[in-house]
């Protein structure tokens, strides 16, 4: 053979090797396949970490969790659940045998149990009313769960343990259920909240033997709900090292939604009267006790009414009554934490720059050590009983929740799950780079930047720009499903994602920005980082786009209206007009305080910052969308910005989603929700934009 034909040959081979080596863009196809890791549960033996994967199933638009184990020394993970489609929250017996667990697999959900390797799998609880949220007692003996029950079955006068009536609740539910009649009367605020109405049941803390056996109590009877809601709050009740109470948050104040007031309560878990531990006028949570149960470690803020007032970690000598917040002298929010199994030290994490590090500090304070830090969010931290082993979830904006073993002697992380290689060898993803720019009044302002696949800095690409909600958020290194980065960029756009002013990460000051000035200084951020942006050899500046979501929303309504910087737009469950915002939003502490009052009390306030006053200066075709039972943001926000875009004729669209609340979740709409768009954002960023029809459209 020629020498010239076997290079030739050789060389065919190679590009066929490359062409097969190649990695996909991670579309949103690509991001259904990830198996969601969640909620690690270290064996008190310290030998196997429990823990959840959900998949999706997008032909019956749901998401299938099923329980696992995996050894902390390295081994394959094994599933131990496949009845039902919700198997969640797995939590260990103390002697390390069992795995109670919630399982939706017979009579709604219910409490279950099985041995360490999945066998034996028994039903603990039967009520009627569901049962969630599980806790086991260091002894053994009881279980804690929550279920919403009916308040009216139990004597008005009842104190913490009261016999729950197992059959007046299922009378009351077979008469709501049965009955014709959904008229709702209500004669105090907090009428609603996130996505659900309230009913006439509240969600209790129940107590039953762990086996099954003996009678039901409730430890929380009446007409409050325990715990508050939160969305991402740490464990909001945990039982005393000896087993004797239950430490819990509450809300006790009259005016809920007035209200960031929470506290932390004892009870004792025999029965008996509830007692309140801190009294603080702003928010407490997140109760951990020391392993020796001589300490009490929360989260607090000191500012009441302001749900984003810095996170600082509280440590409550319980023998003592003394309080102690020992990270003062840090100016970040503390995220979550745990104690070190002597008790002398409390490892936890902070929100720093877009990153989660963790940090350790003594006790009863002191010096602050960095234990581990790098572009990554670090989470779930827990220890073996030696404390020389710890197992955590890590994550960042290019690689979703995987678990991680890490030894004293060695700070280098070795990864206990495996679970998603396939999908990570399959498609590229792009690794988050950071960028800083000057705004006004000297304000450094951070961004995260993602590249599209097979990035060529000779090409000009597309900008959009992702505006977070908030606004007291932030992005960062982080995985995420809703506002995915990996999938925009895998459409060919520069994908920019900056945290103005409001973010968290950047001290408090930085946070408190945003306060009463919404439109102002947060928008001169973002103005400061298209700008920037613009000037970089690889960035398209007359091919600019934004969208955000919530505050990002906002954002996005408030740019209609003074800038026509960007060929299209993007606002989803986004603040439109302040005052009917006001009148029909749950959490009234969030405008009142961002805001200085109520808008009779601070009109102008109001007023100026409301994207509805500045409609005559709206320009840029818009995408509207949003959820039909999002109570935080209603939907006639949506319809309000909808309708003004078309009477200005303006390119618009509406796109409504009815079951879902204030985020896309299921499966079908998430997908319906990322092409329309990304088509609506192709449509004004391609080479030769199509010319668009003007006024009213038909759906």
């Amino acid at each position: 053979m020629p020498k010239y034909l076997l290079r030739a040959l050789l060389f065919a081979v190679v590009l066929v090797q490359g062409a097969a080596l190649a990695k996909s863009p991670f579309t949103f196809d690509a991001m259904m396949q990830i198996t969601r890791i969640d909620e690690p549960q270290l064996s008190p033996d310290g030998k196997m970490v429990a823990f959840t994967a959900a998949t999706v199933d997008m032909p019956n638009n749901t998401k299938l969790t099923q329980v696992y184990v995996v050894p902390v020394n390295g081994g394959a993970p094994q599933k131990l659940t496949a009845e039902g489609g919700s198997n969640t929250r797995p939590r260990w017996s103390p002697d390390s045998k069992r795995i109670f667990f919630v399982s939706d697999r017979k009579n709604g959900k219910q409490i279950w149990s099985m041995n360490a390797d999945g066998t034996d799998q028994k039903q603990v609880t039967t009520v009627a009313t569901e049962a969630d949220g599980e806790l086991v007692s260091p002894d053994g003996k009881l279980i804690v769960f929550t279920s919403s029950v009916y308040p009216s079955c139990a004597p008005a006068d009842s104190k913490p343990g009261v016999a729950f009536d197992a059959s007046c609740n299922q009378a009351k539910l077979n008469e709501e259920t049965a009955s014709k009649m959904h008229a709702r009367e209500y004669t105090a605020l907090l009428y609603r909240h996130w996505t659900t109405y309230e009913g006439k049941r509240r969600q209790h803390f129940l107590v039953q033997p762990a086996d099954g056996s003996g009678n039901i109590r409730d430890l929380t009877p009446g007409e409050l709900d325990v715990p508050p809601f939160s969305l991402e709050a740490p464990e909001a009740y945990v039982f005393s090292p000896d087993s004797s109470q239950l430490a819990y948050v509450a809300n006790t104040d009259s005016n809920l939604a007035n209200s960031t007031n929470s506290d932390i309560f004892t009870v004792p878990v025999q029965g008996g009267d509830a007692k309140r531990i801190t009294t603080n006028p702003g928010a407490d949570e997140g109760p951990l006790y020391s392993p020796d149960g001589r300490y009490l470690a929360y989260r607090t803020q000191v500012r009441a009414g302001y749900e984003s007032d810095q996170w600082r970690l509280a440590v409550l000598d319980l023998t003592s009554g003394k309080m102690n917040t020992i990270t003062d002298s840090l100016d970040r929010w503390v995220e979550s934490y745990t104690w070190s199994p002597d008790g002398k030290r409390i490892f936890f994490t902070i929100d720093d720059h877009g990153t989660n590090p963790l940090l350790m500090m003594p006790a009863e304070g002191g010096p602050i050590r960095t234990i581990a830090q790098g572009p990554t969010s670090i989470s779930n931290v827990q220890f073996v009983p030696d404390g020389k082993t710890m197992i955590y979830a890590d994550q960042s904006g290019s690689h979703p929740v995987e678990l991680y073993r890490a030894m004293s002697t060695d700070h280098q992380g070795v990864a206990l799950t495996h679970l998603n290689d396939n999908v990570l060898n399959t498609f590229q993803l792009t690794s988050l780079e950071t960028v800083s720019v000057d705004s006004s009044e000297g304000a450094k302002i951070e961004s995260f930047v993602v590249k599209p696949p097979d990035f060529n800095p000779a090409n000009k690409y597309p900008v959009l720009f992702l505006i977070h909600g908030g606004p007291e958020g932030d992005w960062g290194e982080s995985w995420t499903y809703r506002w995915n980065s990996q999938v925009f960029a895998a459409a060919g756009y520069l994908v920019v994602m900056p945290n103005p002013r409001g973010s968290i990460g950047y001290g408090q000051a930085f946070t408190d920005a945003v306060n009463g000035d919404w439109g102002g200084k947060p928008y001169d951020d973002i103005l400061a980082t298209v700008e920037y942006v613009s000037t970089m050899p690889y960035a398209d500046k007359d091919r600019m786009v934004a969208a955000g979501g919530s505050y990002g929303g906002y954002m996005v309504d408030w740019i209609l209206g003074h800038t026509d910087r960007f060929r299209a737009l993007v606002a989803h469950a986004g603040v439109y007009d302040l005052r009917s915002e006001f009148g029909t939003t749950e959490e009234l502490w969030f405008p009142k305080w961002e805001f200085g009052g109520f808008p009779w009390e601070n009109p102008e306030q109001y007023d100026k910052w409301s994207p509805s006053n500045y409609v005559k200066n709206f320009k840029t075709p818009t995408l509207v969308t949003h959820g039909e039972l999002d109570y935080r943001v209603p939907i006639g926000q949506a319809q309000q910005l909808f309708t003004a875009l078309q009477e200005m004729e303006i390119p618009s669209k509406l796109v409504q989603f009815p079951d879902e609340g204030h985020w896309i979740l299921k499966p079908q709409n998430s997908q319906v929700w990322y092409s329309t768009v990304i088509e609506w954002l192709n449509r004004y960023t391609s080479p030769v934009a199509s010319p668009q029809p003007t006024g009213p459209t038909s759906h």
